[in-house]
């Protein structure tokens, strides 16, 4: 059981996921403030392709 407590194998895994969350999360709140911009540069691309 002592040898379970002590293990922290998995540590650097739930780290690195917990950074890419974050990260997630941010660049969803980015893009909630930025909608109408990116909306207006998807929309001239679009008309630029066509």
């Amino acid at each position: 059981m002592t040898r379970f407590i002590c293990d922290d194998s998995g540590q650097g895994l739930v780290e690195y996921a917990l950074i890419i969350a974050v990260i997630a999360v941010a660049v969803i709140v980015a893009m909630m403030f930025m909608r109408d911009q990116l909306t207006n540069i998807f929309s001239q691309v679009g008309n630029n392709l066509t």
